[in-house]
């Protein structure tokens, strides 16, 4: 193996996505040098930030002081090459992001956006973090969830089985759990 090789293997990339939504609150969190050093402290090297369209604008940075890389955008066609090279996902709780991942066997943190009315994806989330497929933070609890992060406890989500989904919904929608 040749030092270019090597290279590509040690670039470990944190992706965090808000979806079409403003989700300041968590793109805030992850611009702290609280959660940054604790991202590479966990062995990440790059920290890449869909921004969507919150208002807060995140600190770049080269990493040519040890620090971890960071850039960001607003917006692109397809997060779907982001998720492919990410190590860890760190997403608001849409269900598309959400099983996106799940589907690419990336380790995720889910962080629930507690400025939403009415969030049942917030009961999603849990439940699939109860299952043990994700974490689950809310952007105060995310440098802690990071720090203690056990990414070999995930249970792999397996897909095609619809029915303990159906089974969340309908109890949240008040039908009988029959």
């Amino acid at each position: 193996m040749d030092g270019s090789e090597n290279q590509v293997d040690s670039k470990r990339i944190v992706f965090v996505t808000v979806g079409t939504t403003s989700f300041d609150s968590l793109v805030k969190t992850v611009d702290t040098d609280q959660v940054k050093d604790a991202l590479l402290k966990k062995g990440y090297t790059h920290l890449v930030i869909q921004m969507g369209r919150g208002s807060y604008v995140p600190n770049k940075s080269s990493g040519e002081d040890g620090s971890l890389v960071v850039d960001y955008f607003t917006f692109c066609p397809s997060i779907a090459d982001y998720l492919r090279s990410a190590s860890l996902v760190i997403s608001h709780a849409g269900s598309g992001s959400i099983f996106e991942t799940l589907r690419l066997a990336k380790p995720l943190i889910v962080v629930v956006n507690e400025d939403l009315m009415d969030n049942h994806q917030s009961e999603l989330a849990e439940e699939l973090a109860e299952r043990k497929h994700l974490f689950c933070a809310r952007p105060q609890t995310l440098y802690q969830v990071i720090e203690s992060l056990d990414i070999d406890s995930i249970v792999p989500y397996e897909s095609g089985d619809a029915a303990p989904v159906a089974k969340l919904i309908n109890r949240h929608l008040g039908f009988s759990a029959d």
